[in-house]
């Protein structure tokens, strides 16, 4: 850059999870620029996740699925608006917008000759490593062609409106002993067994846990986090779909634990503090697993196989010669079941959960 931009756009055109991702790389861009005013492009539905944020200037959304017409009269708008744009995907779309954005402009890149056109548009690429490099990492090398130094927090801020909220569900949360259980990914392939949460819920509730089921406001959701409630011995109590996002990262920064799958709330939970307890089955550890809080890793914390631990996480692997098979799904389609998480019980989630808790096991209670 000749000079420090006074305007940039983060364009994040993916899943949620991917825009939480990319907080270290915006906190990067706005602790070396703090006058710079960082505004971030997104799908509409992921821009929850950036609420309250005090990082971002202003979040852009677009509609997801729309025709290259629509897409472009929408972001028309934004022709050379900025100095500086970053696209952290190698996908048309937005690089394009990048391109359009940007008096310069940067991005991930994809190899091949078919990309060429894409690197056309852009003054400068980083590789795009879809397999042996964590997300964030592959976001801070944007920091890095820039000659940044890396920041890896992930920023929230709260409301006295965000606490009355979680006290209006959780009377007194601060000072209660809470684990929190994420049972409903969106897809089913990353979908623990319903009888293995039961199990796990009903173990820590005689643990001494008050058991508390987040979930979306997605009508399939709640339904399914409802009847898992229904289900399980010790009544819990279920906040799915009565909270923002900014809420529940509140909520999950005080409690004592959380257990959940491969989604945006793990990663949520592991980068507020909590205790967390991730359960990976086909998905790739080394380029999703949760970022622990306060991890400075300049590559990825994680390996490729087996259960292990870096700082507040636990990521629990299933079992299976082909884990991570890195598909969706033993059908290889995102609505199928995926053995290795089905075939995985409560007892060795507990067993990584003592261990990141200290939990020691409660005597049996003596005969009348």
């Amino acid at each position: 850059m000749p000079r420090a931009p006074a305007t940039i756009l983060v364009i994040v055109t993916r899943r949620i999870g991917d825009v939480l991702l990319t907080t270290p790389l915006i906190r990067s861009l706005k602790q070396a620029w703090p006058s710079a005013n960082v505004d971030v492009l997104v799908f509409r539905g992921t821009e929850g996740v950036l609420a309250g944020n005090p990082d971002i200037g202003k979040v852009i959304a677009v509609p997801p699925r729309q025709s290259l017409r629509e897409a472009w009269k929408q972001v028309s708008p934004l022709s050379r608006q900025y100095d500086l744009a970053l696209s952290t995907s190698p996908s048309d779309r937005p690089t394009i917008y990048a391109w359009l954005a940007g008096r310069r402009r940067i991005g991930v890149m994809a190899a091949g000759a078919k990309h060429v056109w894409k690197r056309i548009l852009m003054n400068a690429t980083v590789p795009f490593e879809n397999r042996s490099v964590h997300t964030v990492i592959q976001n801070l090398w944007l920091a890095d062609l820039l000659g940044l130094p890396r920041r890896f927090e992930m920023t929230f801020t709260w409301s006295p409106e965000d606490d009355s909220a979680i006290e209006a569900v959780l009377p007194e949360y601060a000072a209660t002993r809470y684990a929190v259980l994420h049972v409903y990914p969106k897809f089913a392939y990353k979908m623990w067994a319903p009888e293995q949460w039961c199990a796990l819920a009903d173990e820590l509730s005689r643990q001494g846990f008050r058991i508390v089921l987040s979930g979306s406001k997605e009508p399939h959701e709640l339904d399914c986090v409802a009847r898992l409630a229904a289900s399980m011995s010790h009544s819990p109590l279920n906040v799915a779909g009565k909270l923002e996002f900014r809420q529940l990262a509140l909520l999950l920064s005080k409690a004592a634990l959380y257990v959940g799958p491969d989604t945006v709330t793990t990663h949520l939970a592991a980068a507020v503090g909590a205790p967390t307890v991730a359960l990976f089955g086909p998905s790739n550890p080394v380029k999703w697993g949760p970022w622990p809080c306060e991890c400075t890793a300049q590559e990825s914390p994680w390996s490729m196989r087996g259960t292990q631990r870096v700082g507040n996480v636990a990521l629990v692997q299933g079992f299976g010669a082909c884990v991570p098979c890195l598909e969706e799904g033993c059908a290889r389609d995102e609505s199928s079941k995926s053995v290795c998480l089905q075939m995985l019980a409560a007892d060795t989630v507990m067993q990584s959960i003592r261990k990141l808790v200290a939990l020691a096991e409660r005597p049996p209670a003596s005969a009348a």
